[in-house]
This record gives C-alpha cells, sequence and structure tokens, in this order.
C-alpha cells in the first residue's frame, strides 16, 4: 500500500491538514495582530484541505472495493 500512488497523496493531504492546523492553533494562542490578520483565512484553508483529503480517501476507498491494486 505504501508504493500507491494515491495513498502517497492522500498521506500529503492529511500532513498539509494537520501544518494548516498547527498553524492556525498556533495563532490562536498567541493571539495578537497575526490572528486577527489570518484566523478566519487560515479556518476556511484548513476546511478546504480537509474536504480534499476525505475526497482522496473516498476515492482510494472505492478503488480498493473494486479491486484495483
Amino acid at each position: 500500500m505504501i508504493h500507491d500512488p494515491l495513498f502517497i497523496l492522500i498521506a500529503i493531504a492529511c500532513l498539509v491538514v494537520v501544518v494548516i492546523l498547527m498553524v492556525g492553533i498556533g495563532g490562536f494562542a498567541k493571539g495578537g495582530e497575526f490572528n486577527r490578520k489570518h484566523a478566519n483565512r487560515l479556518m476556511r484553508y484548513r476546511i478546504a484541505a480537509q474536504a480534499v483529503a476525505v475526497l482522496l480517501i473516498v476515492v482510494f476507498a472505492w478503488v480498493r472495493s473494486r479491486g484495483g491494486n
């Protein structure tokens, strides 16, 4: 499974979600100007990245259920 390009893409998408989440939590914890300027934008980016990651996971499960390698 580790050599499956779709699996690698899913792993990268999940890592992108985690990075965006950590930056958002860090900005929220620190507060200040960064949080006021970028909190909503980071939330939108995270939601979009999560949607892509979930879509990729669903596609991966669908391909595997149809007998794909």
